[in-house]
């Protein structure tokens, strides 16, 4: 109580709390853009146990990560990873080291969606769970039928962890920049 009544006496220190409060809750996430590093967060492939940290993933290699809005999704099942599928020989022959697919899934959806195309060895499948990563380079969209929070449709080009090239769809969903023939490796 006596420490309780003093913080509340203490002006200055009142003021100093406010001041970060007001700073924290009107700071805006600033979307990832070419030249940044991509973020060190943890993904998930095959299950809960199976962390993927995505800056160390793309350290000193060539990768290609793209998001989707969902996993099964008519967008996504039918051109999006099929775009990437078909076209993986030739990106890989270009010098990259990865491919990599990103959805606010969990584990054992992107697993599941995985095995029904045939992605292992060609096209790591990460789940980001609670759309932390999503989050982080701010390229998150709510979209209420898919559940809420999603990733908007984009892909990178990640070069020793710098994004070298960045295409995110203009609606956030649709399949106009972010398909793999648009990459320019």
């Amino acid at each position: 109580m006596n420490t309780l009544i003093k913080l509340n006496n203490n002006s200055n220190l009142w003021k100093s709390v406010l001041n970060i409060t007001r700073s924290i809750s009107t700071t805006k996430m600033v979307q990832i853009k070419e030249g940044d590093k991509v973020p060190s967060i943890d993904l998930f492939e095959d299950s809960p146990a199976n962390k993927i940290n995505v800056a160390d993933l793309c350290a000193n290699k060539k990768v290609i990560l793209f998001a989707v809005p969902g996993a099964f999704t008519p967008g996504c099942s039918k051109t999006h990873l099929p775009s990437y599928l078909q076209r993986e020989s030739e990106i890989k022959a270009s010098g990259v080291s990865e491919i990599v697919c990103v959805s606010v899934n969990d584990p054992f959806v992107m697993s599941a969606w995985a095995n029904q195309f045939g992605t292992k060895g060609k096209i790591r499948m990460l789940a980001d769970p609670l759309a932390n990563f999503t989050k982080a380079v701010d390229l998150s969209i709510e979209l209420p039928p898919l559940g809420g929070l999603r990733s908007k449709r984009y892909s990178m080009v990640i070069e020793n962890g710098i994004i070298k090239e960045l295409n995110v769809e203009p609606d956030g969903t649709g399949l106009s920049c972010s398909l793999a023939d648009r990459l320019k490796l």
